[in-house]
């Protein structure tokens, strides 16, 4: 499995331009480009992007304050979009500088390659991320079904044995362990406070009233004053690893094994 054998989307717009009628090649590759862009982009935005990690950590988080519904969901999602630009800018700009800008500048005139290095910037921030949660077991139980022989990973590498049908669902299971892992360790000081809460409201023998409805004011005043927004954007921001120049091996701690 070789990436470059992938379907190549810059070759489909192409050869999808020469039969538009009445315009010329350049004119129907932009306009195929843009309608294609528009359909796909929402999926690329969610699926191999940090916005999945960021937008469930913040969902968790709004719950373990106990007011689902602020901040509203708008502006969650908004601020997983800007977010998620931070992160992505350096890869956004590498696959723009070294693959899609010369193509449709017509400085590289060879579809596979303009391809080949528009994905790589991304194939390898999504690498980077699983290796550095520790999740490459994804990757392996994936290239299992795939009919892939993983008994030995060290005989495996990210460039010749992964492409993206593999990478990219091997990142979003990673992302959601990752995700859900971070909003557990949020969740934790907000139910130390609802457990004492409940309990000194048991031992005045007011039981009648519910824990949250008292402990909702102490959890919000104990993240302002953290300043809980800042310290947890912080800690999402800093937890996305830098890709590597050229991944092509497993992690060393793998060698030589397999699937549990």
């Amino acid at each position: 499995m070789n990436p470059a054998a992938e379907v190549n989307p810059l070759s489909m717009l192409d050869e999808a331009a020469r039969v538009l009628p009445g315009g010329t090649a350049v004119t129907g590759v932009n306009l195929l480009l843009m309608l294609t862009a528009l359909a796909v982009v929402p999926s690329v935005l969610i699926l191999c992007t940090s916005f999945t990690r960021i937008a469930i950590t913040l969902g968790i988080l709004r719950q373990a304050l106990g007011a689902p519904g602020i901040p509203p969901g708008q502006v969650v999602a908004g601020l997983s979009l800007f977010l998620t630009l931070v992160v992505m800018a350096p890869t956004g700009e590498r696959m723009w500088t070294e693959g899609l800008g010369p193509w449709l500048r017509g400085e590289e005139a060879d579809r596979a390659v303009a391809w080949e290095r528009t994905a790589e910037p991304l194939r390898e921030f999504m690498i980077a991320q699983i290796e550095s949660t520790g999740n490459v077991d994804t990757v392996l139980t994936l290239l299992e079904h795939r009919g892939v022989d993983v008994r030995d990973p060290s005989r495996l590498t990210w460039e010749r044995d992964v492409d993206l049908l593999t990478l990219v669902p091997a990142f979003v299971l990673s992302e959601l362990k990752t995700a859900f892992l971070v909003g557990f360790r949020i969740w934790l000081p907000f139910l130390v406070i609802d457990l004492v809460v409940s309990s000194l409201l048991v031992s005045m023998g007011m039981i009648m009233l519910p824990p949250v409805l008292v402990s909702l004011p102490f959890k919000l005043l104990l993240f302002v004053l953290v300043d809980g927004w800042r310290l947890v954007t912080a800690g999402l921001l800093s937890g996305f690893a830098e890709p590597a120049a050229k991944v092509t091996a497993w992690l060393p701690s793998l060698s030589g094994g397999g699937l549990a």
